[in-house]
């Protein structure tokens, strides 16, 4: 993991006419810090989003904070994770989140990592998630049902299926750490052999 410390990925868009994105990943003593942010351009709409996931040893997110600066100035969303239940900012329960384990923002495929680390399947497994899914740039936070399937290895990356009742089915490779490299549809990233 020390490759993506020391040089973020970069992740171009492939379902908007404009968009970039770096992320990393932090190794911390209890868990794993993700950092991230995109710029995107669509028509009239620019936006900026950057956010924050920390998880414990194991990949269960503990809390997120995203950010969405756009026309309509800086919003944010921060939530929180203890036992399986989430919080808001305020420490209002959200009784619908109980149970997810996740935490996917949906301007990046860099929280794809964190089920895919989580899970560990082999080649033919696969398991229904539920995830806190936060659409960007809205930041509306919603649960979210999710099937990863994990398939042989071509290429020298790892091969996933992902589907969710929202947005379908894609296909994801993924490198050694399990950061997308390339998700169908959305995301391709750049430079991988930094």
């Amino acid at each position: 993991m020390s490759s993506l410390t020391e040089h973020p990925a970069v992740w171009a868009r492939t379902d908007v006419p404009e968009g970039l994105g770096l992320g990393t990943l932090i190794p911390e003593p209890d868990g794993y810090r993700l950092e991230a942010g995109e710029t995107v351009v669509v028509g009239e709409e620019r936006f900026l989003t950057r956010f924050t996931v920390r998880t414990d040893l194991a990949w269960t997110t503990r809390g997120v904070r995203a950010e969405v600066l756009s026309a309509q100035g800086l919003e944010s969303v921060v939530l929180s994770v203890r036992g399986g239940h989430w919080a808001d900012a305020d420490g209002v329960p959200l009784p619908e989140l109980v149970g997810c384990l996740d935490v996917d923002v949906a301007a990046t495929p860099l929280t794809n990592t964190l089920p895919i680390r989580r899970l560990g399947l082999r080649p033919g497994e696969y398991r229904d998630i539920v995830v806190a899914w936060i659409d960007i740039p809205s930041l509306r936070v919603r649960r979210v049902r999710q099937r990863y399937t994990r398939h042989p290895a071509e290429d020298g990356l790892e091969r996933y299926t992902y589907r969710d009742p929202l947005h379908g089915e894609y296909r994801l490779s993924v490198d050694g750490d399990g950061v997308v490299v390339d998700y169908e549809r959305f995301a391709r990233r750049l430079r991988t052999d930094a």
